[in-house]
């Protein structure tokens, strides 16, 4: 099993030169393997990254600082970076594979054989030691060390392989649990649990437009533009940590409380059209909720149920079933006018999304695979019998 854990470096200025170096180099040698392969689709050739990388390697001798850098880095940008973009480009998972640009994602892989972890720091070739913010939390053998920079700071990638899988921890005593994503509310569980969104990008948005209104008044290119550029970039890292921080509170404490999961299944693309709600779907990143979810989810072996994508679990009624015509965003409260029952709208939706999950849970045997239809198992006696039994009370 791969286990990856990012940690923050604190490196000095000298190595903070260095890693800007190789992320240039890394670039410099993506982008020349890149202007090859275009030029050889124009005459008809499909070139392979080996030969890539061995036209790149004539290449760079008519650059002299080329010799003082980490030759891995460069053959690492080709035969993963590039490789991986053109395969996906062929397979017609991505687009055609762009050039890279000075400042966007910059980061660059080294030779892991070479690479020492010793407590609180690591040691890299042609560098030496640098310090870590904290120790890894993985032991195995060292397969991939990434090095990245997020606005002004600089990560270590750290891809372990382990024997043990030492997250996974015993969760069939805990109930099933169906959760509903939103935007005030970040997600609403069946048992009445709310975590809250904490909605990072409305907190900064006037600091960010006077950020903003200051880098258009300075000339581009110039010192205090380039700081004024990064002052900008550390807001949007503050964000993004703030965001990232609620996500991973909310779904650890999910995860290690529940033995099935029931979800929605959200088009966030669609969503992000209706623009009265873009920006706060965008600040909520209820995508990136769920993505979390269901990687913590598989670590610990638990089942994670996606409702239809047309499934309404808000407008019905998770005492009786009925289902409601109309129901505007401004109810709060559900209100059912067959059986009467009143509760809130969330808690609602996610006791419905937990009976779907339950229903997905009774119609599997132990090897997961589907033995009876979801309904033929409800509407049998001793279908009804675990139904109920599984439906503990909120």
């Amino acid at each position: 099993m791969l286990k990856t854990h990012k940690i923050a470096l604190a490196p000095n200025n000298k190595q903070r030169a260095w890693f800007a170096q190789q992320c240039g180099y890394a670039r410099f040698a993506y982008n020349h393997a890149l202007a090859d392969f275009k030029s050889g689709l124009e005459n008809d050739e499909f070139l392979s990254t080996t030969t890539l990388n061995e036209r790149f390697n004539v290449a760079k001798k008519g650059y002299a600082w080329t010799k003082a850098q980490d030759q891995v880095v460069a053959n690492k940008s080709i035969f993963v970076n590039l490789s991986a973009a053109i395969a996906n480009w062929v397979g017609k998972r991505a687009k055609f594979p762009r050039y890279k640009k000075r400042g966007k994602k910059d980061a660059f892989t080294t030779n892991n054989q070479s690479v020492r972890v010793e407590g609180k720091r690591i040691r890299l070739p042609k560098i030496g030691w640098i310090k870590m913010f904290e120790e890894l939390r993985f032991i195995g053998k060292l397969i991939k060390v990434t090095i990245s920079r997020t606005a002004d700071r600089w990560f270590v990638s750290i891809t372990v392989e382990i024997t043990e899988d030492t997250e996974a921890v015993d969760n069939s005593t805990h109930p099933v649990v169906g959760i509903d994503v939103g935007i005030n509310t970040l997600a609403t569980c069946s048992d009445g649990s709310k975590y809250d969104n904490p909605r990072p990008l409305k907190r900064y948005e006037r600091k960010l437009k006077r950020a903003h209104r200051r880098l258009s008044k300075q000339t581009k290119g110039s010192k205090n533009w380039i700081k004024q550029r990064q002052k900008i970039a550390r807001i949007y890292y503050r964000i993004s940590c703030i965001r990232n921080d609620a996500h991973h509170k909310a779904t650890t404490a999910i995860v290690n409380n529940a033995s099935a999961i029931g979800i929605e299944t959200l088009k966030v693309t669609n969503m992000l059209k209706n623009k009265k709600l873009a920006k706060a779907l965008s600040d909520s990143a209820v995508g990136g909720f769920l993505s979390k979810l269901k990687t913590k989810a598989e670590t610990r072996n638990i089942s994670v149920t996606e409702a239809s994508q047309f499934y309404a679990s808000s407008k019905t009624c998770s005492d009786c079933g009925h289902k409601k015509k109309d129901l505007t965003l401004k109810e709060r409260t559900y209100h059912c006018s067959e059986c009467g029952v009143s509760i809130d709208r969330d808690v609602n939706a996610a006791l419905n999304l937990r009976n779907v999950a339950v229903g997905h849970t009774e119609t599997e045997n132990a090897c997961g695979v589907q033995v009876r239809p979801q309904s033929e198992a409800r509407d049998t006696e001793a279908g009804k019998a675990v139904w109920q039994q599984q439906l503990l009370p909120i």
